[in-house]
């Protein structure tokens, strides 16, 4: 049987209360003030079997000014909505203000309820109707139902019952297939089981045993016990009332307005992209950066209205702004909110979230205010895509984007196979499922490309540029998709990979003119110098060059073969080295070992020199030390 909730709205003393206790014989004011003011101040519950046997649940709201607040929290989750306006009194301020937040909230079902009609004659009577027609035109309640009642006698209940069990009919079920979220509306403590909250689960379902995590706090615990309208259950799913007893929860770890769901289910954000209606109502123009209430779910968070591609807004005007809040709050993309004045304290507009974890936008982009126009109206496939597009280089996970696309998970799975088919988007690290655009990627191979030409440009003579320094100059690129890059231009013949370095598949070191002329006096000057080369700082010197240029050629050289270098500052020609290791070699074969005084004597050099190049020849296994000799090393 799918789960309906009916929820009260309307005036303060238009008899909200006594129709539930006369539809049901439950009196929803169970604190102690509110039935010496005879006032509801809290949310009130109650239940009732229809004759169809469709169990429906009631939230019954304070209708007073200065618990509105408590209203929009009641609100969340309503599927039927009561308008209750006493037949005494007609439509009243709050009448007129909770209308516009059920509009905000996009309630679609409902009817008006006119209470008291035991204190008003026939004549009066219609004309309360005809009043009430008016103010419903324009709105979901317009050609709805209007039901004259009486609590105190009875009249008009049965018929009020039977349009509530035709209305239930025809309301649609909420979905099951969802993240399980249930926003809390109330926490106490119960003698003998613990922390208990309360609140309509607004989608998804939860089970008795399973671990569950409280947001935006992110403390977890365990189900122990699930009622659902005092009877106890072993599962709860969307549109039941709930009450869950937590397992070794404090009551004071857990606030009205939070959220419970699966860990890691929601992700907590300061800021919400939305786009806003600012009500016909208002008398004076939002300008940006006012400081509102926001409202969502059951919370209600201070917060400044970023408007995105204007200065201000004019009353009955809809655009996209961005929320920006002192405290987070974890919400998925198509939730309704509302928004009120800070002070006075009145409601003034309010919408949907289109995106709940964005990044911080710059005003006057009109890519930005453009692309969160078209999410309102575009399919699945294309809302997946600008959230991929969006995220740049870093990405975004399945499991942001079941927050930031609000869809089930297979039809999300589904949405990315198709756009992976097509190319689009690209997985670019598979184990936590982070996805890039295609613009991203190929933005990303453009950089790759032109850092590497001008390296190349400016330092012609380097076969590449180290991988560690290209990684370097994109820092948003993380290393998995830095690879990813490499590996497809590679693939593609674009770049040549060469151990620790990368270049361009078109690059080739070539020498200038000078270049070749400078290589030659290098050359010489090793090959004549022997055993004992000068060290490359004096080199330069000697040849009257720039040091970055005489480096290029000589790293040039070493790359070539023609010059050994043994360690930092110290090189030595190919032909004064082998014919040292020949003579080296010789020796070992025929004496079996060899000392460093005789290494000595056989170079003819300091020991500046000596040490060096013997362990060259250790480093290049033609030797091998034992002790204080040498060995040649048996291959």
């Amino acid at each position: 049987m799918k789960q309906i909730i009916l929820g009260t709205a309307g005036h303060i003393d238009h008899g909200k209360t006594a129709l539930i206790k006369a539809v049901t014989g439950i009196d929803t004011d169970r604190l102690k003030e509110e039935k010496l003011r005879g006032i509801t101040i809290e949310l009130g519950f109650a239940s009732i079997d229809l004759p169809s046997g469709q169990h429906l649940g009631i939230v019954d709201v304070p209708g007073h000014e200065k618990f509105i607040k408590n209203m929009v929290a009641g609100a969340t989750g309503i599927d039927i909505l009561a308008m209750v306006i006493a037949a005494d009194e007609g439509v009243m301020p709050q009448t007129r203000e909770h209308m516009e937040i059920c509009s905000l909230l996009e309630i679609k079902q409902g009817l008006v309820v006119l209470t008291k009609t035991d204190l008003v004659d026939k004549e009066w009577l219609e004309l309360v109707i005809e009043d009430v027609n008016e103010f419903t035109r324009g709105t979901f309640l317009e050609g709805k139902p209007v039901m004259p009642v009486s609590s105190v006698t009875g009249q008009g209940i049965p018929e009020f019952i039977k349009v509530l069990d035709e209305l239930s009919a025809v309301t649609p079920s909420r979905s099951v297939k969802n993240l399980f979220r249930l926003p809390v509306d109330r926490v106490f403590s119960m003698k003998g089981f613990g922390t208990v909250i309360t609140g309509t689960l607004i989608s998804g379902h939860v089970k008795t045993g399973d671990t569950v995590m409280i947001y935006p706090s992110g403390i977890t615990s365990k189900v122990r016990g699930i009622q659902v309208h005092n009877q106890s259950v072993s599962i709860a799913e969307a549109g039941m009332r709930t009450a869950i007893n937590f397992q070794g929860l404090e009551k004071a770890s857990v606030q009205r307005g939070e959220v419970v769901s699966s860990p890691g289910a929601l992700k907590p954000s300061y800021m919400l992209d939305v786009s806003i209606h600012f009500l016909k109502s208002n008398k004076k123009p939002l300008k940006n950066r006012t400081l509102i209430r926001f409202h969502t779910g059951t919370s209600e968070i201070p917060g400044h209205v970023v408007l995105l591609d204007k200065d201000k807004i004019i009353p009955g005007e809809t655009t996209v702004a961005q929320i920006r809040l002192d405290s987070p709050v974890a919400v998925v993309s198509d939730d309704k909110f509302v928004i009120r004045s800070y002070s006075p304290v009145r409601t003034i507009g309010g919408g949907q979230i289109l995106n709940p974890l964005p990044q911080k936008h710059k005003r006057f982009k009109k890519s930005i205010s453009e692309g969160l126009k078209t999410l309102i109206t575009q399919p699945p496939e294309e809302i997946i895509a600008y959230h991929v597009d969006n995220s740049g280089y870093r990405g975004v996970s399945f499991s942001d984007l079941k927050i930031m696309t609000n869809m089930p998970e297979k039809q999300l799975d589904n949405g990315l196979q198709k756009l992976m088919s097509i190319k689009t988007i690209i997985c670019a690290d598979r184990e936590n499922r982070i996805y890039i655009h295609k613009n991203c990627f190929e933005n990303l191979n453009k950089k790759i490309s032109s850092f590497l030409e001008n390296y190349h440009r400016t330092n012609p003579l380097k076969a590449g540029m180290p991988k560690e320094e290209l990684k370097s100059k994109l820092p948003s690129a993380g290393l998995k998709l830095f690879n990813l890059m490499l590996d497809m231009m590679i693939k593609n013949k674009e770049v040549v990979s060469d151990g620790e370095t990368v270049r361009l598949s078109s690059h080739s070191v070539s020498l200038g003119g000078d270049q070749a002329e400078v290589k030659e006096k290098i050359l010489t000057i090793y090959l004549k110098s022997g055993l004992s080369p000068p060290y490359f700082k004096d080199l330069s010197k000697t040849l009257d060059i720039d040091v970055k240029r005489a480096k290029d050629v000589l790293m040039l050289l070493v790359k070539e073969g023609l010059i050994i270098k043994t360690k930092e500052e110290l090189y030595f020609h190919v032909e004064v080295v082998t014919n040292l290791k020949k003579r080296l070699v010789d020796f070992l074969l025929t004496h079996g070992e060899i000392t460093t005084p005789q290494f000595k004597e056989m170079t003819g050099t300091t020991r500046k020199y000596l040490i060096p190049l013997i362990e060259y020849f250790d480093s290049k296994n033609v030797t091998i030390r034992i002790g204080d000799i040498r060995r040649l090393r048996s291959t």
